[in-house]
């Protein structure tokens, strides 16, 4: 049996750039294939939507980035005048936090000009991506290129690139030593200090494949013939950003480097590794095999979570996942609009959830072990090749 514990219904109102009226995870999501195609709901979207401004786009981006730099030197001139205990307990703490989630929102927009959204130019895109992944060590090609296969095949059991969830059947030995509060307690922990750079380097919780696949390697299976020497861009670049990163811990002191920006960095892998996963993983949304999975359920299984005012710092990558993966080359400042219009036709089959993140993430952590085909749901009865999550080993 699952769980009993069952999520809360959000809306998101206007004022909040969150919506009203959406359907409450009250029961299991819909299986069926939807009364509707990617059609109907891009009609439904007024056009304006998907216009991709470079000049509103640099303005979100300048202003994100101008936060960043005057938060940084606050920080670097005020903290070191406060007493020792401030300073350690409060103070770098809170630094560590606040621009963390500024340098998520710059994350968003680099992870959009993979998407084409920055812009209607391509060389654009690419040249605004390509700087600010490699300012936070992300390589920016390997990344576009896995992150759109993960976008092409969200709820596929067999292709899904990322967060894979295992039958039963796979599951290690582990999982059972740690499905208690404290493995738990130690499994969050590790996955928000270590899941994003482990990802990167060894695809840790990534797709199968033949060989140790990485996203520094050109020549893993992750990636074809003609995007090799791009991946050797993105490596050269993450290599050029590591040593300039030495020269500043030489000027300036290691400490000094680590303070400004190692702290809020590790708040960026983890708020990339928590936003991945909850807008991913939830107890009423399927998972389909190769029998019954297509493009536009696969994307649905996608569930929108609020954040509260981080939304907006988050450039809405959190509380507009259902339409991001729907239209990727959407713009952010035009997502919350697009999450109205289309809310209507896709009725049940839209899911958001407003549970606060850390009890949902440990509600996740507990029911979502693996997947299993089951009779019943939200869809009315047992069809092979939809699977929901269970947590029962």
């Amino acid at each position: 049996m699952r769980a009993s514990v069952k999520p809360k219904p959000v809306g998101v109102d206007a004022a909040d750039t969150n919506v009203k009226g959406m359907s409450p995870l009250c029961d299991r999501a819909p299986s069926e294939k939807p009364p509707f195609t990617i059609a109907d709901l891009k009609r439904a979207i007024p056009p304006h939507c998907f216009r991709r401004s470079l000049l509103l786009s640099s303005a979100y981006l300048l202003l994100d980035l101008v936060l960043i730099l005057l938060l940084a030197v606050a920080a670097s001139s005020l903290i070191p005048l406060l007493p020792q205990v401030a300073r350690r307990l409060v103070a770098w703490p809170s630094y560590f936090f606040l621009q963390g989630c500024l340098l998520v929102g710059v994350w968003v927009v680099a992870h959009e000009c993979g998407h084409g959204a920055f812009s209607e130019h391509r060389l654009v895109n690419d040249a605004v991506g390509f700087l600010l992944h490699a300012a936070l060590l992300v390589p920016y090609f390997s990344w576009k290129y896995s992150h759109r296969r993960h976008h092409a095949n969200t709820g596929s059991l067999e292709r899904e690139e990322v967060l894979l969830p295992w039958p039963k059947e796979k599951v290690e030995w582990y999982y059972k030593r740690f499905n208690n509060p404290p493995g738990r307690v130690f499994t969050i922990v590790a996955a928000l200090l270590f899941g994003w750079p482990l990802y990167v380097s060894m695809n840790v919780s990534g797709r199968p494949y033949h060989r140790f696949a990485s996203h520094f390697d050109p020549f893993c299976e992750i990636f074809s013939d003609r995007e090799r020497v791009q991946v050797m861009a993105s490596d050269l670049a993450v290599i050029l950003a590591t040593y300039a990163l030495y020269e500043v811990a030489v000027a300036k002191g290691v400490l000094w480097l680590m303070c400004i920006y190692g702290g809020p960095l590790l708040v960026v892998n983890g708020f990339i590794t928590l936003i991945s996963y909850l807008n991913h993983f939830h107890p009423d949304i399927p998972r389909y095999d190769a029998s019954e999975w297509d493009w536009l359920r696969g994307s649905l299984t996608a569930v929108d979570r609020d954040y509260g005012i981080l939304n907006k710092v988050f450039n809405h990558i959190t509380d507009t996942h259902v339409v991001h993966h729907l239209f990727p080359a959407m713009p952010h400042y035009y997502a919350v609009e697009a999450t109205r219009a289309i809310k209507p036709i896709l009725g049940s089959y839209y899911r958001v959830d407003s549970t606060p993140i850390v009890k949902a993430l440990w509600r996740e952590v507990r029911e979502c072990l693996y997947v299993e085909q089951e009779d019943g749901g939200g869809d009315g009865g047992s069809k092979k090749g939809v699977f929901w999550f269970k947590n029962k080993i």
